[in-house]
């Protein structure tokens, strides 16, 4: 679930403002970031492992001078977390020099990745993103045109993504036919920016025009911006967008993340008949649904937590001992808001589990009398294939256990998850649009044999 922008103007200078960009789209991935830039026809490529301020410095953005560029930063859920797979990818061919930022996940890839060796080619990393740069290499190199490259590419790939290309002439967006992640199109003083999130547009000052729509390419070409349509039956918007990955203060398919999960939260209060002192919110990503919950119940919202905003988010680091040590220096609690007081305590979702019985268990050291913990998402039983990182169901706290056995294990006093209809209301989007696999194990795409081993457990065995 990596974040993606590309931005164009005429005149301007643009490697700062994709700088700026890949800023407000930190929460998108903590792992690696990259910008790839053209002033005329030459690519400059600046990439490392860290955060946006770790690898870039003012020296670094001075060299990436352009007028056009597209910028990436990544959480890695196909390939290692290694400097090789940092994004974005830059391919040289005599005809076409390509650099292609991408978010989602290709659940055929191994089928296609096979075949691209057998052919020949070589490649330098062992993500799904630098297989979708050699294929439309391939296929504009067959037909010398990029937008029909990418529709042929777009007939092999199965899964979700959307992308950002730079080519000698273009910047382009694309969006898969089910819409699976999101991407819009933003306008500003002399620039046009395509990126994942609106948050991106408001850092630049520029204004959210629309988003891209579910197998649409939008091609930015002397300024002009054109559209073409890969034909798409369905859509399939993830429901963790919503829940928990995108930031509260974007829009994703023309809805509002904050109203979203403000609204989870008065349907939770609604049929919740607990009795409790405070409702407080694991921050940040649960403070909407805290809030939610508090005005409907007219219960005092407190914070009962305070964040070190000098780590980042524990779900998405890569390794389960990272996570851990990160949890206890993320949070603290405040022992005088809690002290002899029951606790209504929210959180978007509980994946592993380790963060909610590390959390209950730090509250309950601090005097709480009772810890019911508050779910803004029905349990997640079944791996996500599409870009979030739940690569086995063994993983998944919820996997194999009751709602009673989870409320033992994380130590809560109760426990109660957002029912599926619920979540459906509050989105404001019809059931068959949005995918809900991780909760159901109904899958929007059909899953390859070869692709039921975990992608990323794959890679992992290849490697090594």
């Amino acid at each position: 679930m990596c974040g993606i922008v590309g931005i164009y103007s005429k005149k301007r200078n643009i490697a700062n403002l994709l700088f700026y960009a890949l800023l407000a789209l930190q929460h998108r991935g903590q792992e690696s970031c990259g910008i790839v830039t053209r002033n005329s026809k030459d690519f400059k490529v600046e990439k490392g492992m860290g955060l946006v301020t770790e690898v870039f410095s003012a020296e670094k953005i001075k060299k990436l001078s352009g007028n056009v560029g597209i910028g990436h930063v990544r959480y890695s859920t196909m390939g290692l977390s290694k400097i090789e797979n940092a994004q974005p990818f830059v391919v040289s061919h005599s005809k076409v020099n390509l650099a292609i930022a991408h978010n989602g996940n290709i659940v055929n890839v191994i089928e296609l990745r096979k075949k691209l060796e057998a052919s020949g080619q070589a490649f330098v990393s062992t993500t799904d993103s630098e297989i979708i740069a050699h294929l439309i290499v391939r296929e504009f190199v067959k037909y010398g045109d990029i937008v029909y490259a990418i529709k042929e590419v777009m007939r092999k790939l199965i899964g979700s993504y959307s992308l950002v290309i730079l080519t000698q002439n273009e910047l382009i967006g694309v969006r898969d036919p089910l819409g699976v992640r999101p991407l819009s199109i933003g306008v500003g003083d002399g620039i046009k920016v395509i990126a994942s999130e609106t948050v991106a547009f408001d850092v630049l000052n520029a204004k959210f025009v629309r988003d891209v729509k579910p197998g649409e390419i939008i091609v930015i070409r002397d300024g002009e911006i054109e559209s073409y349509r890969y034909p798409s039956i369905r859509t399939a918007y993830c429901m963790f967008e919503y829940v928990y990955f995108a930031r509260p203060d974007s829009v994703i398919n023309g809805t509002p993340v904050y109203k979203v999960r403000e609204k989870i939260g008065r349907l939770m209060a609604r049929k919740d008949d607990i009795e409790a002192d405070i409702v407080s919110p694991i921050p940040d990503s649960a403070i909407p649904f805290a809030i939610g919950y508090s005005m409907e119940k007219n219960m005092p919202y407190v914070e009962s937590l305070i964040r070190n905003r000098y780590i980042g988010r524990t779900f998405i680091l890569p390794e389960q001992n990272m996570r851990e040590l990160a949890v206890r220096l993320k949070l603290n609690p405040v022992e005088t808001n809690v002290k002899n007081k029951r606790v209504i305590l929210f959180d978007d979702s509980i994946v592993r589990g380790t963060t909610s019985r590390r959390i209950i268990k730090l509250l309950k050291n601090a005097g709480a009398k009772e810890v019911h913990m508050r779910v803004g998402c029905p349990p997640i039983r079944y791996p996500c294939m599409l870009g979030i990182d739940m690569p086995t169901r063994e993983e998944l706290i919820a996997g194999n256990r009751s709602i009673e056995e989870i409320r033992r294990e994380i130590g809560a006093d109760s426990l109660r998850y957002l029912d599926i209809d619920d979540l459906i209301k509050a989105i404001g989007i019809e059931r068959e649009k949005l995918c809900l696999g991780c909760l159901t194990g109904e899958y929007p795409v059909k899953m390859p044999k070869t692709e039921q081993v975990p992608l990323k457990i794959y890679y992992e065995r290849i490697k090594s």
